[in-house]
């Protein structure tokens, strides 16, 4: 009887893990899709153009059944290795989530947490658990990549300039904002050129032309973050693509778009004193207004050091920064801003994010693929370049609520997992392929192990598809 016992419960268990493989399988495309629809939604905003569009969060519904699918998957079986990186992320969540009873606004800091930060963080862990080749991220970084060049292309064509003379995006939201627009632009800098450089004929010229308008529309911006990211970003570039990876070209034409370029940008004095004043503070050019700001900016990255080391554990709340002197500024610096709000823990965590990042790029460029894929070299360097361009950028800029940061993370985590474990995929063959909706019948590979032509048996007992 126990024979028998014993053996209808192994065929249970072989039937539950049967069961788990397709359920992992059929799902995972699902999630993939809406995290794709996240992505178009986030980045070109239609509800932008069609106003009956903003009574629909699309965004957050598309992301929400993405993260919902992910849960259920995690929580119906399989092994789930969720990245170190994003575990940091998640500890940064909770630290801020303590901080909303203590803030000087609970309300403001609740919604800053939330409605901002969190969903950086949601995406992040759906990007380094979703996307598992590199054509799938290809497409997530040819929505943000696109869409910035499109929106800076339409931005300046339209004239979307504001009281001061500086562009701003023609968006309602992550774009709007010059500083913003800048600096999203500097992080899609590289990924333009690597599409550019992976690119052939009328696909050259294109990203040609989106890189062309992209360090236009930075100077045109007139921010002073930007611009130094920017600088940054194309000193990597060219030493990653043009000297170390002997591209003759990339070198020359760089050269003399930075010649061109400088001559145009300085040929304005008040754009001259703009970037003079990063160094020198209070330099002639620059109106009484632009003068006082500086000193503003002085006295906010000064006092926001005091609040962080006044308030070492918790800060003031995040998001309640602007409540310190009363005078609804952020301190313009990310690193001593978040130390402000969310305490001195929240900074470090945040530093361990980015440091994660880092070593996840180190770890790529170990790998054979970084040897052997062009494609993965190129994007792999352009994560790079955008990540440094980033850190420096948010010296003078307060990004650290903003999404696109935690995107950068996510795409370094889907690497890493890509080049560890490659997971089932649909298979292209030649002849007699054979198709099962989610996945494919026939020469299937299985986190690096041959699968058996019945997708429902295979050849591991366990389904790591994350």
């Amino acid at each position: 009887m126990q024979t028998t016992w014993a053996k209808s419960k192994a065929r249970s268990g072989k039937w539950r893990t049967r069961a788990e493989s397709v359920v992992s399988l059929t799902r995972r495309p699902l999630i993939f899709n809406c995290l794709v629809v996240f992505f178009a939604l986030y980045y070109y905003r239609p509800e932008d153009l069609i106003r009956a569009l903003a009574y629909i969060p699309m965004a957050k519904i598309s992301g929400g059944l993405a993260f919902v699918a992910l849960l259920a998957s995690m929580l119906g079986g399989g092994k789930f290795k969720v990245p170190a990186a994003v575990k940091i992320l998640w500890l940064l969540l909770v630290q801020m989530t303590l901080c909303i009873p203590l803030a000087m606004w609970p309300g403001g800091a609740f919604h800053t947490v939330f409605d901002k930060f969190a969903k950086g963080v949601v995406v992040a862990m759906l990007i380094s658990m979703v996307v598992v080749s590199l054509r799938e991220l290809r497409k997530l970084l040819w929505i943000q990549a696109s869409a910035v060049a499109l929106v800076t292309l339409f931005s300046i064509a339209l004239h979307s300039y504001g009281k001061d003379g500086r562009l701003s995006g023609i968006q309602e939201s992550i774009l709007s904002n010059p500083n913003d627009l800048a600096i999203n632009i500097a992080i899609s800098f590289p990924l333009a050129l690597a599409f550019m450089l992976h690119s052939r004929g009328f696909k050259k010229a294109l990203w040609a032309l989106g890189l062309a308008v992209m360090a236009v529309g930075v100077v045109l911006t007139q921010s002073r973050s930007g611009l130094l990211a920017l600088i940054i970003i194309i000193v990597i570039c060219v030493w990653e693509y043009g000297i170390k990876g002997k591209r003759r070209q990339v070198v020359v034409v760089t050269a003399v778009a930075l010649v061109v370029g400088m001559c145009i940008a300085l040929s304005s004095a008040h754009y001259r004193a703009r970037v003079e004043s990063i160094f020198k503070g209070d330099v002639e050019g620059i109106s009484a207004g632009e003068r006082g700001s500086l000193e503003a900016r002085r006295e906010l990255l000064k006092k926001s050091v005091m609040v962080a080391l006044t308030h070492p554990v918790f800060g003031v709340g995040p998001g309640c920064f602007i409540l310190v002197d009363q005078g609804w500024h952020v301190a313009h610096n990310a690193y001593t801003e978040l130390a402000a709000e969310s305490g001195i823990p929240a900074l470090l965590l945040f530093l361990m994010a980015m440091g994660a990042a880092f070593k996840n790029i180190t770890q790529l460029r170990k790998s054979n693929h970084y040897r052997d894929d062009p494609e993965f070299t190129l994007f792999t360097q352009a994560l790079w370049a955008g990540l440094v361009g980033y850190l420096t950028g948010s010296c003078f800029a307060s990004t650290e609520y903003n999404l696109y940061p935690y995107f950068v993370i996510g795409y370094t985590c889907a690497m890493v997992r890509i080049i560890r474990a490659p997971l089932p995929a649909r298979v292209e063959s030649e002849k007699g392929k054979e198709k099962v909706k989610g996945f494919a019948v026939g020469r299937l590979s299985f986190a690096g192990r041959p699968v058996s032509r019945n997708a429902l048996t295979p050849t591991t007992k366990s389904v790591p598809w994350t």
